[in-house]
């Protein structure tokens, strides 16, 4: 591809200005992720059969109870969440602030080069699409977002993977490199992309609504402005609508990849031989029998109450980071 984008930038400083972003947003959203991780994590308790099979959906493993009867104290749990704000009040009181940021480091690992990888390859992808006159500019920014974020998505996966379960499990480092070992042991290293069909069910609609919306409103508010002067607080209040659209479009593929990937461990815990995992539309009408329509939409308002800011913190991040690198660029001059 060209050393420089229509934009004026290198694909080295898109990934520098991306990166920033993604360190900026993942330090400020996490809490919210980490209230998110623990509602849809926690399912309905279940006392019929010979034995319990319990997750109490906060900082804790899974616990085998052989009496149904003997472990009804787990039903009223103190750190059962109800809601939203329940679950910000429970886990500070219970667990301390600090747990609000688990998982911070394994969410930069993650997010910091996928960002950078995701975000270059949209503004390449686009750019390579309408200069090739291979799709018209209107949706051009849709599958440049859905191919950069699939790409994204496939490399990315088993960090995704780890980062759920430190949130949703109070485990320590070692606690689940032993629970990575013992899963790729049973199941091949492909468990190690277990989640990847409802994470890309997820993100690779969720990416082409969102470059989509973003493109159209961000056009709409900059009104006969050139493109490459697109203001900050434009691209923050597109980005923020864009993301809350397409966030709320794609929840249930959320909750379905949640439930998967906090499923690593379980096989442990009973010491079973593992089972062949439900497809992604059986989980969906299986949480749509066990919690109703709601389960399918659990943990709504923290992901929206995320999405909003993140997606207006992140763009802007990454429009400022080039609108940086673009003055730089008209100051010195490309050498030979």
């Amino acid at each position: 591809m060209a050393d420089r984008d229509p934009g004026g930038i290198s694909p080295l400083q898109q990934m520098v200005a991306s990166g920033a972003g993604a360190v900026v947003t993942s330090i400020f959203m996490t809490p919210l992720d980490v209230v998110k991780v623990r509602l849809q994590s926690q399912r309905p308790s279940v006392t019929s059969g010979k034995c319990l099979l319990y997750c109490n959906g906060v900082l804790e493993p899974l616990y085998l109870c052989p009496n149904g009867a003997r472990c009804a104290t787990w039903f009223q749990d103190p750190t059962r969440f109800t809601g939203t704000m329940d679950a910000f009040v429970k886990i500070v009181r219970h667990e301390g602030t600090r747990t609000l940021w688990s998982g911070l480091p394994a969410t930069l690992v993650m997010t910091v080069p996928a960002t950078a990888i995701y975000f270059t390859a949209y503004d390449q992808l686009k750019a390579f699409l309408c200069g090739r006159a291979l799709t018209s500019d209107f949706c051009a920014p849709m599958v440049a977002g859905a191919l950069a974020r699939l790409g994204t998505v496939t490399v990315i996966s088993p960090l995704e993977l780890v980062r759920t379960k430190l949130q949703a499990q109070h485990v320590s480092y070692r606690e689940l490199g032993a629970c990575v070992r013992t899963s790729v042991a049973q199941g091949g290293w492909r468990s190690l992309w277990l989640g990847w069909g409802p994470t890309a069910l997820r993100d690779v609609p969720f990416s082409a609504l969102y470059w989509f919306n973003y493109e159209l409103v961000k056009s709409w508010l900059s009104g006969h402005r050139p493109k490459d002067q697109t203001s900050v607080g434009i691209s923050f209040v597109a980005g923020g609508i864009s993301g809350t659209v397409a966030a709320i479009l794609t929840l249930p593929f959320d909750v379905v990849k949640t439930q998967r990937q906090v499923a690593l461990g379980a096989v442990e815990a009973v010491r079973v031989s593992p089972v062949h995992a439900d497809s992604t539309w059986l989980l969906l009408r299986r949480i749509r029998a066990e919690s109703g329509t709601r389960g399918l939409f659990a943990g709504f308002l923290p992901r929206i109450i995320k999405a909003a800011p993140s997606c207006a913190i992140m763009i802007s991040t990454y429009e400022l980071g080039k609108s940086f690198f673009q003055r730089l660029n008209l100051e010195q001059p490309l050498s030979q």
